[in-house]
């Protein structure tokens, strides 16, 4: 579908298409202006340019004099349609003066949700960055003699309606009064990721009763950077240093709000979660439970880094949740992650688990998958990716989905967490060997082999040595994915994650069989270890049936979280 207006007149100075409806099969009508005349290639480019379909003609509207203030030029804004989702709006610029008008600047604000497509009459400056938008004149209506107007218009989708409108820096309705209310105190103030050399810093919004114009930041009582948004990195940094950080909003008149209370912030000493072949214990935490936190842990342990579980898909489809339904952006997790990571701890973020809806399963291509695993790196700041996979998903668009992001974001690791079929064949088939040649085949980067040495067959009578077997199985697996490989470089991205206490399958994982994992992941040398889950690492329920809050087994709290950390490599 594609519906046509009327041909506009030659003269780029009027606008023909007052009292134009919209058409009939059409979302978004499509005219024909753009700022440059009624070339409709141009306007087909612009609308590719800012992704905003063309919405319908302008009307013109003209307000009488009397509603303006006298002796100054004067702007007012009226939607000449409006179909909910979005409308055509126009600007009048009336000269009132008693003296010529020799340009003009109108600026305004659109609400989230609803932006400027297509323009005609006016020069757009800047990209509406933040919903800011500003036009200027043409070369052919900027001149206004007293008592005389003109027009610009847009098209805009969303249903807003511009706010805080200026004209030439004064408030489009007459005569400035001057501001002198500054801006809402910034609060909240967290860092969202550290690292040797930066910081990462967010912050809850200001307020202004004009607009809020930006914010600076300041470091040990210094101005170290502007910005317009309530975020900022700061650079060059000291490794293992704190620094005493503080932010005030500023509006458009100049006004300055109240600095934040301050933030003691500390960057990292170079660590953080390491690529494969790290000598690492990075647990499992079930993040979706509000306790334990991860400084909680960290303050009773030592332990700083651990595998966050898990992210799912949505009931919306292809929109990463934890657990499929909190927020990627939930501010108790992400303030546990800046937490963490101001001690110079990390993260791994676990996808998929035991229970669906997988996000591999939920989005409809590698694209718009590679799309949601960008939008979890973004959102917590992350470097290293877990895909635990049990339950069949369309594994060749999951790997191509993976084999672009790190095209994207080459620091990005990936590992596979898989089901152990026996602990002497190794990972299953089908979702084990079958999928990790299949990521060879498609360019994944596989840094971490691990299997989940848990609720397998075996005829060993200890536990602890049938996990070992499984992994020296699935090492001889990944010999013949990749055989180019030497066993140092093998063993290097394997790991090994059992389940500490009482398994389904009624075997028992006790202290013991942790020391003497730990102790064959030290000789061989192997990638990473971690278990499920720190929030079973306690004693609470000794004797029991599985519990997803205690190991079921006696023992003291965060033995295991103790034990692992002897994994030295």
């Amino acid at each position: 579908m594609n519906p046509e207006f009327p041909a506009p007149s030659p003269s780029p100075r009027h606008d023909p298409r007052a009292g134009a409806h919209r058409p009939r099969n059409s979302r978004f009508p499509k005219a024909r202006y753009t700022s440059s005349g009624p070339a409709r290639r141009r306007l087909r480019a612009l609308a590719r340019a800012v992704a905003v379909t063309v919405l319908a003609p302008i009307a013109l509207v003209v307000l009488p004099a009397g509603a303006a203030h006298a002796a100054s030029p004067e702007a007012t804004f009226a939607k000449a349609s409006d179909w909910g989702s979005g409308f055509t709006g126009q600007y009048t610029i009336r000269n009132q003066g008693g003296s010529t008008l020799t340009g003009w600047k109108v600026e305004f604000d659109l609400p989230a949700g609803t932006t400027v497509g297509s323009y005609w009459d006016a020069l757009q400056s800047g990209s509406g960055s933040g919903g800011h938008y500003v036009f200027t004149n043409r070369e052919y209506n900027g001149t206004l003699a007293p008592g005389a107007s003109t027009t610009f218009g847009f098209l805009g989708a969303g249903p807003g309606t511009p706010a805080g409108c200026k004209l030439n820096g004064n408030p489009c309705t007459g005569p400035a009064t001057p501001d002198t209310t500054p801006p809402s105190t910034p609060t909240n103030l967290r860092v969202s990721a550290a690292g040797s050399s930066s910081l990462t810093l967010a912050w809850t919004a200001s307020t202004d009763n004009d607009r809020v114009a930006g914010y600076d930041v300041y470091v040990d009582d210094v101005s170290r950077a502007a910005t317009a948004d309530p975020g900022a990195t700061l650079t060059g940094l000291t490794p293992d240093t704190a620094y005493r950080i503080k932010v005030r909003a500023k509006d458009a008149s100049g006004n300055v709000s109240p600095f934040s209370p301050e933030l003691i912030a500390t960057t990292t000493t170079g660590g953080g979660n390491p690529p494969a072949g790290s000598v690492r214990s990075v647990p499992y935490i079930d993040i979706t439970a509000p306790t334990p936190t991860l400084t909680d842990v960290a303050a009773a342990t030592g332990q700083k880094l651990f595998t966050l579980a898990f992210v799912l898909g949505s009931n919306s489809g292809c929109d990463p949740k934890w657990g499929g339904t909190i927020a990627l952006d939930e501010r108790r997790i992400l303030d546990q992650i800046a937490a963490l990571r101001a001690q110079g701890g990390d993260i791994v973020v676990a996808f998929g688990g035991a229970a669906g809806p997988y996000l591999e399963a939920s989005c409809g291509s590698a694209d718009a998958l590679a799309a949601a695993y960008t939008k979890v790196i973004d959102t917590l700041g992350a470097k290293h990716l877990d895909i635990d996979i049990e339950a069949s998903i369309p594994i060749d668009t999951m790997n191509k989905a993976l084999a672009k992001v790190q095209r994207d974001r080459p620091a990005t690791t990936v590992s596979f967490t898989l089901m152990v079929q026996g602990d002497d064949y190794g990972l299953t088939p089908a979702l084990g060997v079958d999928l990790l040649k299949n990521a060879r085949d498609n360019g994944v980067r596989v840094d971490i082999v691990n299997p989940m040495a848990m609720e397998f067959g075996t005829s060993r009578p200890v536990w602890g040595d049938a996990v070992i077997a499984a992994a020296e199985s699935t090492l001889r697996q990944m010999k013949e994915i990749w055989p180019a490989k030497s066993d140092a470089e093998l063993r290097g991205m394997l790991a090994v994650t059992p389940m500490i206490g009482r398994n389904f399958n009624g075997k028992i994982f006790v202290q013991s069989d942790a020391t003497k994992l730990v102790s064959w992941a030290n000789t061989n040398h192997i990638g990473r270890l971690a278990f499920w889950s720190v929030g079973r690492d306690n004693g609470s329920c000794p004797g029991g049936g599985v519990s997803a809050t205690c190991s079921s087994i006696s023992q003291s709290p965060y033995e295991f979280t103790n034990l692992f950390k002897g994994f030295t490599g």
